[in-house]
């Protein structure tokens, strides 16, 4: 169920007044210990609402002991609990929303450190505090190493040059692909350019060789407009200025020909004109540049000697093994300690009952690893370990592979196993450094009688091995296999490196001497790609030194492609034993290095921070990213202001939504934008969805609200660009988001992978963002119309509507004359190829003509991602889509021209979508990899490993490449023989929203 959608004791949640003088009564605190009440202007800033204190102030007794106005500032309690002290004046009382409408005056005079942490609390949701609280000596540890990391990052930017700090805050975007039909869009292979200057009207256009890198064109413009001022002798160093990608936060720099940054790519093959303006460097020395290290007292309760103070154990089941530090069953007496430090948690890869006293008795509901609570659950010798669900009937359904390893926030309602432990020692208990594991490997090797050789099986073994490695995640090895593997471990490290997931799952983690045999190879064992090293991160592999090694191999990526696979490092932080580990390091240095990156992981940990079993980890990251990123901190804070207006605003459009009509709610809407408060808290920001794009002025009468039943808010903005389009971007609060950013994820990278392979088909993934509980943004995309609109549009008959096959590509006509047409028709067939295969692979249900939108310019794509995985829709048992992607007589009747039989664009069309399939399956195991990595996520259509099995089946995993084909082909002739169903399910949904509307 979506959460409530008003808080009753949050003052702030709903403003039941629209006009510009709503006011609330607020209770004032003066040093003299005055108080004093006053009903003042919600949206008043702070400033002005200290001005009407101060002169109420004059009468009551003691007003002469207080100092100067400006020599005071209001304190409140805000929403995360902690003491915030209202330095920004500028900010509105209903922005700040203090947890009660009570103010203190207080002197200026507080605690840099203090004031810093107060805002981290504010930005991240969770006052600083309540870490604080826990007394735990793991998160004290970890901040502390993470406030010195952040610390030195902040030291490291004082004093960088205009273009290491550009390159830190506004690294350029870059396609290093280039498809090989970019030639034919250039202009006699030259590349025409707009040059504006900044601060004044000059503009040129130039003919250039993409191949050119930025600085050439930067003298090309200077040296153009000083002649045509009369300026030749003035010298001018093109160094000095940098390229603006005009009306965004995005620049065009370095030593890459200007082909590959992304901008200029894509007005390439979109056939526009690149516009660009020439910006002085200077500028960039701005505050940010100055920013000082904020230095506060360490951590109190922080020791080097944590685990000198914290017993903990690890469980391994008998039978279940995943790591040999703690080895005994659970229902045995434990007789052998062998480890202090360990991960809290383990994961069973198959389950027996336990039978005590003639009794049968199921074990918990074991989750990914197992939980612990060794601070406040051993007590008196006793383990009291909390499983995640309550106890179920049946035991196919408790045993749930999936979870994470902090504590289990709900107890209560939990199952628990209880396991006493004998009294063994009084004295800690160590596990062996590495380089002691190390040196045990290396004994087992000297006195090993054919050492040289072992574990090489020639080639005689090779056909069998090369078999099992090319099986894809979800394949199940027999005990032979994995017995073969271990034992031809150096054939799989020469011949298959990226075999390595199959034989970790080979080896026989309670027994020590081949641990350590392993751990020794892993210093060895070539880097993986980073795609690859991705798997290594599943619940499968909770071992620290393979997790080190999986992030060793992370190193090699880009920041293009981190970007692309942010969403599942985020999920995976959840099975990481501790919170100082070499994952959470890895994303924060990054993230520090690069403002693109750190608002993207800003945005997945803050959007669950609400959640309790990550509050603390994902919680503890964020406060490290703050601290060494102090100058974001102000960007940040405005997305999440202006998150908050959406949000109060959605709420009063559904409040109302019931007594009103639609104008009227639209007029209301408007009179809300249309006050300082939410002018100001919506205008000027970095959009969360992209840093680069600015969301500058409100087009106040072009923004609506939307008819489903969350009532989504299209919030549109004037375009600073030059002749573009207006931005609109789509509020959701109420519906979870995630499942379309997952989807639309995977989109992305397989237009990145068919680009690789030399394929364009003109995907469209707009961007999507959830950031918070079941809210979140999505881009509007511009100058474009759902089928569904189309189709009406052109018929005086709704029933009609969905079978007039010339609608759309008249609609085409309207807006492409000439060869702008075969433009746009070519257009209109890559896209349609590419989300055929698409949506067929992923198995995206509910494709309606809602669902389905198309350019002006010919670009098909596809929206609203909430059934995938072959989830259809259903009535009456009887699935209401019975073909494997949509392919209508519409679209055929577009791609042949609109002329009858034009079997060659058919053929053509076709040949893209199988060839499109056949890249696809070639990277299987990636798109396996992804979706597995996202299971902590609880998205309702991926919940366990089965969901995947859709995937497999659909790219024909396991069988050879012809057999493939020939299933595709299959599915290809089915979508175009039961093309009409879908047009009979089309017409129902026309009709229906014709009758609503």
């Amino acid at each position: 169920m979506p959460p409530a959608v008003t808080d009753s004791l949050d003052i702030w949640a709903v403003d039941s007044q629209i006009a510009a003088d709503g006011s609330i009564s607020v209770d004032f605190l003066l040093p003299t210990g005055i108080y004093i009440n006053l009903d003042v202007p919600r949206d008043a800033t702070i400033s002005q609402i200290k001005q009407l204190l101060w002169k109420q102030a004059h009468s009551y007794p003691l007003f002469h002991l207080l100092m100067e106005i400006d020599s005071y500032m209001f304190s409140c309690v805000n929403q995360t609990a902690v003491h915030e002290e209202l330095e920004d004046e500028t900010r509105r009382l209903c922005d700040v929303r203090p947890f009660l409408p009570v103010l203190k005056l207080v002197t200026r005079n507080c605690d840099p450190g203090e004031k810093l942490d107060s805002k981290i609390g504010v930005l991240i949701g969770k006052g600083l505090h309540e870490f604080d609280a826990l007394q735990d000596p793991e998160v004290n540890d970890f901040r502390a190493k993470m406030r010195r990391i952040s610390e030195e990052k902040i030291q490291s930017l004082v004093g960088l040059s205009w273009m290491d700090w550009l390159k830190h805050t506004y690294p350029p975007e870059q396609e290093t692909v280039i498809p090989e039909s970019f030639q034919d869009k250039l202009y006699s292979g030259n590349l025409v350019v707009a040059v504006h200057f900044d601060n004044c009207q000059d503009v040129f256009s130039f003919q250039v060789s993409p191949n050119m890198n930025p600085i050439k064109l930067n003298e090309l413009a200077i040296r153009k407009r000083l002649t045509i001022h009369g300026k030749e002798d003035e010298e001018v160093d093109p160094a000095d200025y940098v390229l603006q990608v005009s009306g965004r936060l995005e620049y065009v720099f370095g030593d890459h020909p200007l082909i590959q940054f992304q901008y200029i790519r894509n007005c390439v093959m979109s056939r526009t004109l690149p516009q660009l303006t020439l910006v002085e460097a200077g500028l960039f020395h701005g505050t940010e540049l100055l920013c000082k290290t904020i230095v506060s007292t360490e951590i109190s309760g922080r020791s080097d000697h944590v685990w000198n103070e914290v017993l903990e154990f690890e469980i391994n089941v008998c039978d279940l093994p995943r790591m040999a530090r703690l080895c005994f069953a659970v229902y045995a007496v434990m007789d052998k300690m062998k480890t202090k430090k360990s991960t809290k948690a383990m994961n069973p890869s198959k389950y027996q009952t336990i039978r005590k006293a003639g009794k049968v008795h199921y074990p918990v509901a074991w989750v990914n690893t197992m939980v612990f609570d060794y601070k406040g659950h051993l007590r008196n010798g006793e383990l009291v370990l909390h499983s995640w669900s309550s106890f179920p009937d049946e035991l196919e359904e408790m045993l749930n592979p999936m979870g994470t390893v902090q504590t289990n926030p709900y107890t209560e309602n939990a199952t628990a196993l209880h396991i006493r432990f004998q009294e063994y020692s009084k004295q800690p208990i160590n596990y062996p450094p590495f380089d002691k594991i190390l040196e045990k490997a290396a004994e087992i090797a000297r006195n090993s009688d054919n050492a040289a050789m072992a574990g090489r099986g020639g080639k005689k073994f090779y056909v069998v091995l090369k078999d099992i490695m090319e099986r894809d995640p979800l394949s199940q090895l027999c005990e032979n296999e994995m017995d073969l593997i271990w034992t031809l471990r150096y054939d799989c490290r020469e011949n298959f490196p990226q075999s390595l997931p199959k034989l970790l799952l080979s080896l026989k983690w309670n027994k020590l001497e081949d641990v350590a045999q392993l751990q020794a190879l892993l210093q060895i064992w070539p880097k993986l790609l980073p795609r690859e090293a991705l798997e290594l991160l599943d619940f499968n592999y909770p071992d620290q030194y393979v997790r080190e090694y999986a992030v060793g191999c992370l190193r090699q990526m880009s920041d293009e492609e981190l970007s692309q696979y942010l969403l599942q490092l985020v999920q995976v932080l959840k099975y990481e034993p501790f919170l100082d580990c070499a994952l959470s390091r890895f994303l924060l240095e990054r993230a520090l290095g690069n403002r693109r990156i750190g608002q993207m992981l800003f945005w997945h940990l803050r959007s669950e921070v609400h959640i309790p079993a990550v509050s603390v980890q994902f919680g503890l990251i964020l406060e490290a990213y703050c601290r060494g990123s102090v100058a974001h901190m102000k960007v940040l804070a405005k997305q999440v202001e202006a998150l908050n207006k959406m949000k109060t605003l959605n709420s009063l459009i559904k409040l109302n939504a019931m007594k009103q009509s639609k104008a009227k709610g639209k007029d209301a809407m408007h009179t809300c934008l249309k006050q300082n408060a939410y002018r100001e808290a919506l205008s000027d920001l970095q959009s969360p969805l992209n840093p680069s794009v600015i969301l500058s002025e409100l087009h106040v009468e072009k923004c609506r609200y939307m008819d489903s039943k969350m009532k989504p808010l299209w919030i549109v903005y004037n375009n600073k660009m030059f002749g573009g389009d207006l931005v609109g971007i789509i509020f959701k609060n109420g519906d979870d988001l995630r499942q379309d950013m997952l989807t639309l994820q995977i989109l992305r990278l397989m237009d990145i992978l068919w680009k690789e392979a030399g394929l364009d088909l003109r995907i469209l993934p707009y961007g999507c963002l959830a950031t918070g509980d079941h809210s979140g943004l999505i881009e509007a995309v511009s100058s474009s119309e759902t089928i569904a609109d189309i189709q009406l549009n052109s018929s005086n008959v709704a029933a009609a509507a969905a079978f007039n096959k010339d609608a759309l590509l008249n609609w085409l006509k309207e807006y492409n004359l000439g060869d702008d047409l075969d433009r746009a028709i070519e257009e209109f067939t890559l896209s349609c190829a590419g989300y055929c295969v698409a949506t067929y692979v992923l198995g995206i249900g509910d494709r309606h003509s809602d669902n389905i939108m198309v350019r002006k310019n010919g670009q098909l794509f596809h929206i609203d991602f909430g059934h995938i995985l072959g989830n259809f829709k259903s009535k009456f048992g009887i699935k209401r889509e019975r073909v494997p992607f949509i392919l209508t007589y519409d679209f055929i009747h577009v791609i042949q021209q609109g002329k009858t039989g034009n079997t060659e664009k058919f053929g053509r069309f076709r040949q893209y979508c199988e060839e499109a399939y056949l890249i696809l399956r070639k990277h299987g195991n990636l798109f396996i990899t992804l979706f597995a990595l996202m299971l902590t996520a609880g998205l309702p259509e991926l919940t366990s490993i089965k969901d995947i099995q859709y995937l497999k089946d659909s790219l024909a995993l396991g069988k050879s490449e012809e057999e493939a084909l020939k299933q595709f082909k299959q599915k290809f002739d089915e979508a175009l023989r039961e093309s009409w169903t879908t047009k009979v399910n089309w017409m129902a949904h026309t009709v229906r929203k014709d009758y609503r509307s």
